[in-house]
């Protein structure tokens, strides 16, 4: 064999050497982390929950069996699903709730005949934890009187008043809509507003009347008044766990432990304090150690939550989890697609059109999406699923681009050696197309890492979970501390993929 052929042949096995890098080369930085818990809490996303999730968390812990907290995850359906689905444990609930969301029934049951349909399903439910959390409607005290609104009917005479709501509040069954009908009210400038914001929206006057929940301490903080239900709309809120019966019996006496606990102004204020330290362990802290009523039996420890930097490792830990096993899905269907939709026709239209639909579906829309589907549910698989779903368009229309752009000379240039097809593609065409190939696997990751926040929302974890606990609290140092980490996060893997462009790409197709 001459030497112009082997020089040739290891030019060959060099481009197909980086060829398949390109497939394989996203951050191997990842490790794969499951839960060593045993029994994993949920909360909803609002204080008072993330409370009652920290202070059955460190419950569980003191008798001795490893929990973990799954920080504000969403609304009730979320939660319920995440119940039913065996993603979690157990949850704080209200009786209300259950009766009106989860069971979907008009009367006020007992508690005994919600215990008895919710057995039929699966799960358990401790006794009411001592306090009742109902939902009211709230306005500034300045305006109330000079308004003259003390109840619900007053707000008849005044169809002008702006009202926000939380998007739960307006699709529930003892929300909005039979609300208004109950009372005949005439407000048409109804929007939807986070619960935290809401009382920002308020302070500002925004809005004129939100709803809110009874123990919730910004009512005293914000000097606002809770306009009185005069026709006895709303039922009670009594607070419970819910957990699966399946889960082990020394972990539901632990959180039995819990009733009768808490009465509304121990709630208030330990809400108060997770406002005021902007640290739902800290409130929980205060439960435990500071003259708070003790769950019967108790002899557990105080417990000291996370530091900072242990948070922030474990959080990013996670984001790096999410954005690279599902890059790594997009890079493996993502190429080969791009490949079949390089040749063009039918099929290569179908596939950038799906790839391009799949792109303008809202991100959050497609994790609620996802979320109802057999084997999804709420978990890290169905985060993974959505952020690869999302990372697939950039891949698969520069992986096309970049191929159909090879010059028509060259690949006849190919055709006339007598290369086969799959030769052809693996030692000339992938490695000219290499440089359009990783960038759009660099788009894709970038997308990823910032789209991945957004998994928090389904108790997935990630930067996400600081970014949700300041919108509920309101609080922009919170929000900061997953937001500009995970823009770190992206600068650094833009700059890992443009080292990568020097190592993988042939020197005469670099920039």
């Amino acid at each position: 064999m001459s030497r112009a052929n082997e020089s040739g042949n290891h030019e060959a096995r060099k481009a197909k050497q980086s060829c398949l890098l390109i497939f394989s080369c996203i951050p191997f930085f990842l490790i794969h982390s499951s839960s060593a818990a045993d029994v994993v809490i949920g909360s909803k996303k609002f204080t008072e929950s993330y409370v009652l999730g920290e202070i059955a968390k460190r419950t569980l812990i003191d008798a001795g069996i490893p929990a973990e907290h799954r920080q504000g995850m969403g609304g009730t359906i979320i939660l319920w699903q995440a119940l039913r689905g065996g993603q979690i444990d157990a949850y704080p609930e209200y009786t209300g709730t259950i009766t009106q969301e989860i069971l979907k029934r008009d009367d006020a049951s007992s508690l005994e005949q919600i215990r008895e349909s919710l057995g039929k399903l699966g799960v358990g439910i401790t006794e009411p934890l001592g306090f009742n959390n109902t939902y009211a409607l709230v306005m500034r005290r300045s305006d109330a009187q000079r308004l003259g609104v003390r109840t619900i009917s007053d707000l008849r005479k005044h169809p002008e008043l702006k009202i926000g709501l939380t998007h739960e509040f307006l699709d529930r069954q003892d929300g909005w809509q039979p609300l208004r009908e109950r009372y005949a009210l005439p407000q048409q400038n109804v929007v939807g507003i986070d619960h935290a914001l809401g009382y920002a929206a308020l302070a500002n006057s925004s809005i004129d009347v939100k709803d809110a929940y009874s123990t919730d301490a910004k009512i005293e903080q914000n000097d606002l008044v809770v306009l009185e239900d005069d026709l006895q709309f709303f039922p009670k809120y009594e607070a419970v766990f819910l957990f699966r019966q399946s889960t082990r019996a020394d972990a539901i006496a632990a959180l039995r432990r819990l009733e009768g606990a808490l009465d509304e102004r121990h709630v208030i204020q330990l809400n108060a304090e997770a406002e005021r330290t902007k640290n739902y362990t800290k409130a929980a802290d205060l439960y435990f150690n500071v003259g708070a009523p003790r769950p019967s039996g108790y002899s557990g420890r105080s417990h000291i939550g996370e530091s900072f930097p242990q948070k922030l490792a474990r959080w990013t830990l996670r984001h790096l989890e999410l954005a690279g096993f599902s890059l790594l899905l997009s890079v493996i269907f993502g190429i080969p697609l791009g490949i079949a939709a390089s040749r063009g026709g039918a099929t290569g239209h179908a596939i950038l059109g799906f790839a391009g639909i799949v792109q303008t579906i809202p991100s959050l829309a497609l994790l609620a999406l996802l979320v109802p589907l057999p084997f999804f549910g709420i978990s890290l698989r169905t985060a993974i699923a959505a952020l690869f779903l999302y990372g697939l368009l950039p891949i698969v229309r520069n992986t096309a681009s970049g191929l159909q752009d090879i010059p028509r000379s060259l690949r006849e240039s190919a055709i006339a050696l007598g290369l086969s097809p799959m030769t052809q593609l693996w030692e000339i065409y992938l490695p000219m197309a290499s440089r359009s190939i990783l960038s759009g696997i660099k788009t894709s990751a970038v997308i990823n890492i910032g789209t991945a926040t957004l998994a928090a929302l389904i108790g997935a974890g990630g930067l996400g979970e600081p970014i949700l606990s300041g919108l509920n609290l309101n609080d922009h140092v919170t929000i900061l501390q997953g937001a500009i980490p995970a823009a770190l996060l992206a600068l650094l893997v833009q700059s890992f993929f443009d080292l990568l462009d020097r190592v993988l790409i042939p020197k005469g197709l670099r920039l």
